[in-house]
């Protein structure tokens, strides 16, 4: 059912995995007494929080921190983001973050992320980005990114 004025999505057409072995990396994070809500459990924002924690150590992680990405004139906005929640996240939880490099054109690129705690599926995410300069204009992706969604696809 659409609804005047609804937002479609426009580029996200990758499905997350369940499977923790379809991900090229993997972050931990311990879920902070901060994060969660009035009923115990994270608050639904923070998830996109731990997303962009886990893309930014993945970066660090190829030798490529986003720091040094920043200073050659390339950011990458987030164009778009679905998130599905499957089973709440609590206080001192150890939480995993999978990720890995779904899908890419010339000049976006989309991530696909698993949260898993205790092993158990907690959240899937798509995210969308898109490489732009310093004054927000579309650019072509890094070679070094082409490269990377050459070898993981």
């Amino acid at each position: 059912m659409t609804f005047p004025g609804t937002v479609r999505f426009v580029r996200l057409d990758v499905e997350p995995s369940l499977n923790p072995a379809d991900y090229a990396f993997t972050h931990r994070i311990r879920v902070r007494f901060a994060e969660t809500d009035a009923m115990g459990i994270v608050h639904h924002s923070r998830y996109l929080l731990y997303l962009e924690e886990a893309r930014v150590a993945y970066l660090r992680h190829l030798g490529r921190p986003y720091t040094e990405m920043r200073a050659e004139g390339i950011d990458h906005a987030v164009l778009e983001c679905a998130l599905q929640y499957r089973k709440p996240l609590a206080f001192d939880d150890e939480i995993d973050v999978h990720l890995v490099l779904a899908k890419t054109t010339r000049a976006t690129f989309q991530i696909a992320y698993l949260i898993t705690a205790r092993g158990q599926p907690r959240a899937t995410a798509v995210t969308v980005h898109g490489c732009v300069n310093g004054q927000g204009r579309p650019v072509r992706m890094p070679v070094w990114l082409q490269q990377l969604s050459r070898d993981v696809g």
